[in-house]
């Protein structure tokens, strides 16, 4: 039985401006920088994962994220983050190699895609509804092993301000996934920064962003120095997950803010 392997390219934060900048970071020459160096060590994965907050309130941002992933020869799975739109993304993105939400299986590995956007809001929430479908696709997939993807943080990250703006529900989410055995990694953005932590069993993590940082356990809003960064991650057939974050460390483009 074969590996899969994935991408994760987290909060681009594109606009219509190809040389916009956010915290000091040109968006746009960040996202390729790391597009480039995930081509140079991957290859060719089985997938790519965008995991929300693909635009800066911008729906004209929508067209440099098919500009830039729209030849991918392989599935482009997105999700939707709080500084999205989704009925712009929804319609943008629409059709292959793009998938946004939903399901998408690889051989035995099943990747879930939730939506945690909430109008007018930076936190995050799932909703009755949204749960109640994911208790009934891990029933339904109880022989998969199952990646949870999401955009905002379901475990706190020790940050004050950024606790603020996780996951709403994220204790009937944890409920879920403790519950059901299948689930074997959970994995978001939206916190600029990289974590990976084991809860219960399941793999837990968080991506840097592919612009500026976040910085760690700070109790007010901060950015870090850290370059922009990705995740690497190789889904084995026994169920256990393989992973590397990896950081721009010579990337210079940084501007001035």
């Amino acid at each position: 039985m074969k590996s899969f392997r994935l991408i994760q390219f987290t909060d681009t934060h594109l606009t219509g401006d190809a040389a916009a900048t956010i915290r000091g970071v040109a968006c746009l020459p960040a996202l390729r920088a790391v597009m480039a160096d995930a081509q140079h060590r991957c290859h060719r994965p089985d997938g790519v994962l965008l995991t929300g907050d693909l635009v800066q309130d911008d729906p004209s941002g929508y067209a440099l994220i098919r500009q830039v992933f729209g030849a991918s020869p392989v599935p482009v799975l997105c999700l939707a983050g709080n500084h999205d739109l989704p009925d712009h993304m929804r319609a943008a993105l629409r059709g292959e190699p793009f998938h946004v939400g939903g399901e998408v299986e690889f051989g035995r590995w099943l990747v879930v895609l939730l939506d945690t956007w909430v109008e007018h809001s930076a936190g995050g929430r799932l909703g009755a509804a949204q749960l109640a479908r994911l208790r009934e696709t891990l029933q339904a997939h109880r022989n998969h092993h199952v990646l949870l993807c999401l955009h905002h943080h379901p475990i706190r990250m020790r940050s004050e301000w950024l606790d603020q703006v996780g996951l709403e529900d994220a204790d009937e989410f944890m409920s879920i996934v403790r519950t059901h055995a299948n689930v074997r990694g959970v994995l978001w953005g939206h916190v600029h920064q990289s974590l990976d932590s084991f809860v219960a069993g399941v793999r837990f993590m968080a991506t840097p962003a592919t612009c500026a940082q976040f910085l760690p356990r700070s109790d007010d809003f901060a950015i870090d120095d850290r370059p922009p960064g990705y995740r690497v991650l190789e889904l084995l057939p026994d169920g256990t997950i393989a992973t590397e974050v990896i950081w721009l460390e010579r990337y210079a483009q940084r501007v001035v803010a």
